[in-house]
């Protein structure tokens, strides 16, 4: 773990069949804290037996909704009985949040997706302006102190305190974190993890080291004004796990982990979206498609979820080390598409879904298409004739052609010349087949969904700074 990075850890059995989950915490509270010999104790004595799974092709909003529920960050991630990912719901949401910020830096795809959905809503339908704005009232407002309950306490102890000492006062108030100090001073933090990389890895005894000597001097703080989102935001910056929050007057009132702040985010998505749960499940999982419909984040460490990658519509990245990006999932297939530029766009998503496609054409392309006169979308074939892609039976015909001739994946073409001399094509001069109109308008729905939710988030940086 201390190799790797990481705080969680997923145990099989001798048929490569999940049977568990060690985190740095249950490390701390189970074995450092009751004074276990950590030498010589079995993992399967302290770990999480039979921790709650979801399968590969199970819904996003279906995985963030065990784990809010369940009070719990990671989720394992099974397929044909083996495990093949580990969620972390922070990595995830921030990943999400990143790709949409990205995005509306970069350009108005975003932007016109949302303008161009106003063409679409009727007047007996909420206005998606009205929408953002109430997301916008809701979510851009809320700080820390709002999550933050009047009983929130705070370990305490001395940097003179030995490691089992500090482990017994967390376990006390079940946290897997404690301030140092020094005359009411903080002078660091003491974590889960600073034990797991520290003490354990290091193979030293927990029972005679100091805390001053394991500790994060220092660390940095945020105050109770500080937006949720921001805060998660400075965590995956600093690679922090736990954070703790000073008030007016600098005192050290609380300490929020990773977990809290992004179950707090998440769940003032789903209070903001929607009355009702389904709504806002729906909501939600739009977010989740928009944001994965996106290329990746620049950034490559290993801050990344991968896993919400398989769980999701997978995204590849721009580059020219591989002919298309990897796909595990049976129902997604690798497409590539050139814009005006000439940069060559790869990506992968559902092949099932027209609508899905041009929704991860809109993320890439969105600020060359006109919308007064939207494009037919093409594939190339075999011969190198552009084949009209016009419903859904027609997507799916295609990937299944494309894999039988063992292809990789699809090029595909924008064409506004609105003529009738291509394979498949059966629009009259300047129109669409009425299937790919209805999937450009769903696509421009599903943006704004993303765009209007990110919005709420506050991270859309080009709404916050407009009046709109």
């Amino acid at each position: 773990m201390a190799a790797r990075r990481v705080d969680a850890l997923l145990l099989t059995d001798s048929n490569a069949l999940l049977s568990g989950i060690l985190t740095d915490k249950d490390i701390t509270m189970k074995v450092i804290a009751p004074e276990l010999d950590f030498r010589n104790t079995p993992a399967s004595k302290v770990m999480t037996k039979n921790p709650i799974y979801v399968l590969s092709d199970s819904l996003a909003v279906d995985a963030l909704q065990k784990m809010v529920q369940g009070k719990f960050r990671h989720l394992p991630v099974v397929e044909n009985g083996e495990v093949i990912a580990l969620l972390d719901i922070a990595k995830c949401l921030y990943d999400a949040i990143a790709r949409m910020e990205r995005a509306a830096e970069k350009g108005k795809a975003i932007a016109d997706a949302v303008e161009g959905v106003e063409k679409h809503w009727g007047t007996s339908l909420p206005g998606p302006n009205a929408f953002i704005e109430t997301l916008r009232e809701r979510m851009f407002k809320p700080n820390l102190s709002t999550i933050l309950t009047e009983n929130s306490k705070v370990v305490i102890v001395s940097p003179f305190d030995t490691v089992v000492m500090a482990t017994k006062k967390m376990l006390e108030f079940r946290s897997s974190s404690a301030i140092v100090t020094i005359d009411n001073k903080p002078r660091g933090i003491l974590t889960s993890k600073d034990i797991l990389t520290r003490v354990i890895a290091q193979d030293i005894p927990a029972e005679s080291t100091l805390v001053e000597k394991v500790m994060t001097p220092n660390p940095e703080s945020v105050t109770i004004d500080t937006p949720i989102v921001d805060a998660l935001h400075h965590m995956h910056d600093g690679k922090f796990l736990h954070l703790p929050v000073v008030d007016r007057d600098g005192v050290t009132v609380a300490i929020v982990d990773v977990l809290h702040i992004a179950h707090a985010a998440i769940a003032t998505v789903g209070n903001a979206t929607s009355v009702n749960n389904e709504g806002g499940s729906s909501m939600m999982q739009k977010f989740w498609d928009s944001a994965m419909a996106l290329a990746p984040i620049d950034d490559e460490d290993d801050t990344r979820s991968e896993g919400l990658l398989k769980l999701v519509s997978e995204s590849g990245e721009i580059g020219k080390s591989f002919a298309y990006p990897k796909t595990t999932h049976p129902n997604s297939f690798a497409f590539k598409i050139q814009d005006k530029r000439g940069r060559m766009h790869r990506f992968i998503c559902d092949s099932r879904s027209l609508t899905g496609l041009i929704t991860a054409i809109l993320q890439r392309l969105g600020s060359e298409i006109d919308r007064n006169n939207l494009p037919q979308i093409l594939y190339e074939d075999e011969d190198e004739d552009k084949v009209v892609l016009a419903s859904d039976s027609d997507l799916t015909a295609a990937v299944e052609h494309a894999r039988s001739a063992g292809w990789k994946g699809l090029k595909l073409h924008l064409d506004y010349s609105g003529t009738s001399n291509r394979r498949g094509s059966q629009s009259s001069a300047g129109g669409l087949e009425a299937g790919q109109a209805d999937a450009w308008a769903s696509a421009y729905s599903t943006a704004a969904a993303g765009a209007a939710l990110v919005a709420g988030l506050g991270v859309v940086a080009f709404l916050r700074r407009s009046g709109n």
